[in-house]
């Protein structure tokens, strides 16, 4: 299916504002509705509507608005308002608006519209979850957009799905870097698309530009006006590769405390995300959504609250002769004191999977940031015949080849693809496993972080089964097969692991999970290209799996 930027957008009915509906009293200046609007966290009665007002000058004043939420019926001339309500935001939320309404029905359509000033927002489709017997659930999967690398086309396809029942976004929503020579700043079209701001993000006026930037984006604001979002975040929205206690991408000397600079992120966050925030305003966002009879879905914080520091194979692996010590890197790897998720976030998801499962749900879904299976760094020389190596690595670049020495160096310690992953807590995935296995729960994990798509079968230690796991690929972030396209990236990687049933680090695009009573569906839907204002959808691999009396079956391409 080939799609054109402008003529989906029309199709999609954001081509122009809907007239006015009514007269607020309230701030007098000019008002836009720059960024959309949004709706998340459905439940049975209740969802979060968001959206920005704009004021077309500076103001220290508050902008009164108006919000009004209707059932979707086939004849609009039946159509009767369900709620309505009006409040006032102003600079100290960066003019943002985030609605918790009330008292819905379960598993009903609505359409919803923001008014300030005399001016309307376009309109956005939200739905509350469905209670009692549930026949299927759709919920598209989606995970790291750098805006600078691609055009958003991605969230175009997902908003012109037929049906999507919910989005999950598993973090990354936004990227800190900026400036020229940053991440991202090298593809074809970051001369259109610079970061704003211009460099790396650290204040909280810096966040809020670059989540404005962001929502800006018209194939994102169709995707949020197609249905609900339910979101975590990962390292990005902070810095790189962060934890409770710092980052990779912070340096306390000159960037000063980490829990300031975490604290301004996350308050970003808070207002420009349609996430229902934590009552005691710290970052516990661990949450869980039932639909129905048929899936509770709970959505893990693996970052910020508990995470221990990340091991470096630079740092951590060499000892004091320069010379990789496997031994003492071994002992820091399996420290049972290092930490994923603290022991109450344990104590809650182990209740909560035991809860669903004692309900009768059938599936337990894990909404997950960073990848859970076991992957070993492939060797691409042993795994490759003599004269296919030869001829694949003949075309690489400088970059390529030095990112081939460095995997086949730690490829051949035996050691994991990623330490920022749970491969890098390898004690506390048991735990978690154990909690999965104590339930009985029939598990599937979805993971983002990766920019790569995969089809994962996840083992305990001793071997047995405990659950599935389909990774999204990124939106428009680079995957680890950008620099080694003459490579079969993924091939190896699914050969030379057992966990890893199907890889593709190549591909652009996100996940649709499709849950009924007797099987799982994850498709794996790719965009054509992130650098061309044209684009087609397709789906790269297609996999299934069953549910059993206490755990998942294996995973089968259709």
């Amino acid at each position: 299916m080939q799609i054109d930027r402008r003529r989906a957008l029309a199709l999609l009915g954001l081509g122009a504002a809907t007239p006015a509906l009514g007269q607020s009293a309230a701030y007098a200046g000019a008002v836009r509705f720059d960024h959309g609007v949004a709706s998340g966290d459905p439940l049975q009665d209740r969802v979060i509507l968001w959206t920005r007002i704009t004021p077309a000058e500076a103001t220290t004043g508050e902008i009164a608005y108006r919000w009004w939420l209707t059932p979707v019926v086939r004849n609009w001339r039946t159509r009767k308002l369900a709620k309505s309500g009006q409040g006032t935001t102003s600079a100290a939320r960066d003019f943002t608006v985030k609605v918790d309404v009330t008292g819905l029905k379960p598993g009903v359509d609505y359409d919803f519209w923001f008014e300030a000033n005399g001016v309307s927002s376009r309109p956005g489709r939200t739905r509350t979850l469905p209670q009692g017997k549930v026949n299927d659930v759709v919920m598209a999967v989606a995970s790291c957009s750098l805006y600078p690398n691609g055009y958003f086309h991605a969230y175009g396809a997902i908003a012109a799905q037929p049906r999507v029942d919910v989005v999950l976004h598993l973090g990354d929503y936004i990227y800190e870097y900026g400036g020229p020579g940053s991440y991202g700043m090298d593809s074809k079209v970051a001369y259109f698309r610079p970061h704003d701001p211009p460099h790396e993000c650290e204040s909280l006026e810096d966040y809020r530009r670059r989540h404005a930037q962001y929502k800006t984006d018209p194939m994102l604001q169709a995707a949020h006006a197609k249905a609900p979002w339910i979101v975590v975040w990962d390292d990005h929205e902070t810095a790189n590769d962060s934890f409770k206690d710092g980052a990779q991408n912070h340096t306390p000397i000159d960037e000063g405390p980490w829990n300031e600079r975490k604290a301004r992120a996350i308050k970003a966050y808070f207002e420009w995300m349609p996430i229902r925030e934590p009552a005691d305003g710290g970052f516990a966002i661990n949450r869980t959504f039932h639909f129905g009879d048929l899936v509770s879905l709970f959505m893990l914080e693996t970052r910020l609250t508990a995470r221990d520091k990340q091991l470096v194979y630079d740092r951590d692996l060499n000892g004091m002769d320069g010379k990789p010590d496997l031994k003492a890197f071994k002992a820091k790897l399996y420290d049972p004191y290092r930490r994923m998720m603290g022991e109450d976030q344990l104590a809650w998801l182990a209740g909560e999977l035991d809860a669903s499962v004692k309900s009768g749900r059938t599936w337990q879904v894990l909404g997950n940031e960073v990848v859970m299976a076991k992957v070993n760094v492939a060797s691409f020389k042993k795994e490759m015949a003599p004269a296919d190596y030869a001829k694949a690595t003949k075309g690489l670049s400088a970059a390529g080849k030095a990112r081939l020495d460095r995997l086949e160096l730690i490829a051949g310690l035996g050691l994991p693809y990623g330490l920022d992953m749970w491969d890098g807590y390898p004690v506390d995935r048991e735990r978690l496993y154990d909690a999965i296995k104590a339930a009985g729960a029939r598990t599937i994990v979805v993971s983002g972080d990766s920019h790569a798509f995969w089809a994962n079968e996840l083992y305990d230690a001793a071997g047995a089964r405990v659950a599935a796991e389909f990774g999204t690929t990124g939106i428009t972030s680079p995957g680890g097969g950008d620099a080694l396209t003459t490579l079969p990236v993924g091939e190896i990687y699914a050969k030379a692991n057992k966990e890893v049933v199907y890889n593709n680090q190549s591909a652009k695009g996100f996940v649709l999970l499709t849950l009924t009573p007797t099987e799982a569906k994850g498709e794996m839907i790719k965009v054509s290209t992130i650098v061309q204002p044209t684009y087609e959808v397709s789906v790269d691999k297609t996999f299934r799996l069953t549910p059993e009396p206490r755990g998942v079956s294996g995973l089968t391409e259709i």
